[in-house]
């Protein structure tokens, strides 16, 4: 097995959407749009006898703590093995092959320590490979971790009705109360939704990407027509917004924001049948709801909206805690403020 660098698109998009379930933080466009930022990106394939059995987009994030290497929800490795051995086998061989080739490059780059959130199901056996490599668990996470998937391949009425009753009801609540549902694939109107995205931030206690930030990721998916704005009105007011990602065969609840006090109002509900209906236009299969809070912490700053996207229906998917190793003692200083932030906020 050996590592090359992939420079060709449709040798990389064609290796990812052949996966199950590819995330787009590993897609072309991700790594574009963080070259857009100014980030160093590094197109990793893994190949075993010239066939590529996997991939990994690695970010180069600076910071004056200390600068790391981040492997978003990756890497991908092939699932083609029919044979459980063969695929945790080749897994194992995978990771090894690629850590060792990101220590050097983290050396090169001057980087404390290397960062995997891989996007594989929590299982002793999945974690194994990594603690088996020296690699232990990331104070914070920077994806979300615990997922809510919905399978939106059966009928619209069959997806109504797994719904919670409630979540049915002001669905179609929304349609009675004349809510205005506008999608826009046009990055200017990032500036509309900026609005209520910042007043969102400050209520619900998070720090907001900036608007470049949402700009740039808006525009490298438009392209590629993979990306679309949700705007809620009523009565010509708008009162909230979400931002979504289709890619492959999932639809991606990415960003959202919304007015305070527009509980009596079923906007935000209408707003997200909406788009599952798209992403079903789309022939996707799942919708993504993105993160979830966990079960056991009540007061965790997510538990308002966990209770409101599980209201859809669907299940949970558990993934791997995000995996540090580290390389100098600079580490331990971003662990330090990692750990202080992530009680700050709440997470713990």
């Amino acid at each position: 097995m050996l590592i090359k660098e992939i420079k060709n698109k449709d040798y990389w998009e064609n290796f990812l959407l052949s996966q199950p379930e590819p995330p787009f933080l590993q897609s072309w466009y991700w790594g574009k749009f963080h070259k857009s930022l100014g980030d160093k990106i590094f197109r990793l394939g893994i190949f075993d006898n010239e066939e590529i059995v996997g991939a990994a987009l690695i970010i180069r994030v600076l910071a004056r703590r200390g600068s790391f290497l981040f492997c978003p929800y990756g890497p991908i490795i092939s699932q083609e093995s029919k044979v459980k051995s063969q695929k945790r086998n080749s897994k194992c061989k995978s990771i090894e092959i690629l850590t060792n080739y990101l220590k050097d490059l983290a050396r090169k780059e001057k980087c404390c320590f290397l960062r995997i959130s891989p996007n594989w199901e929590r299982s002793e056996e999945n974690i194994k490979i990594f603690k088996d490599l020296g690699f232990r668990d990331a104070p914070i996470h920077l994806k979300p971790e615990i997922t809510w998937l919905l399978d939106i391949r059966p009928s619209e009425d069959e997806i109504l009705m797994g719904m919670r009753k409630t979540t049915r009801n002001l669905i179609r609540r929304g349609y009675k109360e004349d809510i205005q549902i506008i999608k826009s694939e046009n990055p200017d109107d990032l500036d509309e939704f900026y609005k209520i995205y910042q007043k969102t931030a400050k209520r619900q206690n998070f720090v907001p990407f900036s608007k470049e930030y949402l700009k740039k990721e808006f525009s490298v998916f438009a392209e590629e027509k993979k990306v679309s704005l949700f705007f809620a009105k009523h009565k010509d007011k708008l009162l909230a917004a979400s931002f979504f990602i289709f890619y492959g065969r999932q639809g991606f609840y990415h960003h959202s924001a919304s007015l305070p006090n527009t509980s009596k109002i079923s906007t935000s509900y209408l707003l997200l049948w909406k788009a599952i209906q798209e992403a079903k236009k789309r022939n996707c299969e799942i919708f993504n709801f993105w993160g979830i809070a966990p079960k056991n912490k009540p007061k965790h700053p997510w538990q308002g909206l966990t209770f409101f996207k599980k209201g859809f229906g669907g299940y949970q998917k558990d993934l791997i805690h995000a995996q540090d190793l580290p390389m100098d003692r600079r580490y331990w200083l971003n662990w330090m403020v990692e750990t202080f932030r992530r009680i700050k906020r709440g997470y713990s």
